[in-house]
C-alpha cells in the first residue's frame, strides 16, 4: 500500500493502522503537540470517557462537552486544545486555527460566561507520549499514518467515527482501509 509521505511534527495527526492491538491506540487519531529529538507527545482525539469534566475538576463551571482520554501518561493532569486563538493568553498554536493550553482561569471564565462552546474546546485527561526516537521506530514499523489535520475534523464534538472519517479522507487505497473490521477474524 502506498503511503502519504508527511513527516511527524507539531500539529500533525497520527492515525493508527487498522489492526493495532494496543488498547489505548486501537483505531486512535492523535494530534501531535510536539515531536523532536527529546521525544513526542500529543492527545488521542477519539477516546471519550464516561466522566463529566465538572466531576473531574473541582470548582469547574457547568460544561456540556465530552472529556477525553488523551493518552496513558499523566492521567492525573488536564489538558485542552481550542480554536479561540489569542483570546486565551499563553496558548501555543499547533496549526492554523487550533491552539493548545493557555490561561486556565481564562478558559474557566469563558465557559462560565458561556462565551465558548464545546466545538471550540476539547479537554483531555492524560496524554500520549513517546521517548526519543520511539515514534520514529513505530513509523518505520508502519504502525501509524501521518496526516495533516483539518480544524473541522479536530474540533467536531462527535468523535465516534473519527478514525473512519480521517482514513477515508486520505483517499485512494486508504478508503478501503477504513472498512477493515477491527477483528480480521470476523471478516
Amino acid at each position: 500500500m502506498s503511503r502519504i509521505e508527511i513527516q511527524p511534527g507539531k500539529g500533525k495527526l497520527l492515525i493508527a493502522e487498522p489492526f493495532m492491538k494496543d488498547p489505548y491506540f486501537k483505531r486512535a487519531v492523535v494530534l501531535l503537540a510536539d515531536h523532536d529529538e527529546k521525544g513526542s507527545f500529543g492527545f488521542i482525539l477519539n477516546k471519550a470517557i464516561e466522566l463529566e469534566l465538572n466531576s473531574a475538576v473541582v470548582d469547574f463551571p457547568e460544561y456540556t462537552g465530552s472529556l477525553y482520554l488523551g493518552g496513558p501518561v499523566g492521567t492525573d493532569q488536564l489538558f485542552y486544545i481550542h480554536s479561540m486563538g489569542e483570546t486565551i493568553p499563553k496558548s501555543i498554536e499547533l496549526f492554523p486555527g487550533v491552539w493548545w493550553g493557555g490561561d486556565f482561569k481564562k478558559i474557566k471564565n469563558c465557559i462560565r460566561k458561556k462565551e465558548c462552546r464545546p466545538e471550540q474546546i476539547r479537554f483531555f485527561v492524560g496524554y500520549a507520549g513517546w521517548d526519543p526516537s520511539q515514534l520514529d521506530k513505530e513509523l518505520k514499523e508502519k504502525s501509524w499514518i501521518v496526516s495533516k489535520p483539518e480544524i473541522d475534523t479536530i474540533m467536531k464534538p462527535d468523535t465516534t467515527d473519527l478514525w473512519n472519517r480521517v482514513v477515508r479522507s486520505l483517499g485512494g487505497e486508504y478508503r478501503m482501509m477504513a472498512n477493515f473490521p477491527e477483528d480480521p477474524q470476523l471478516n
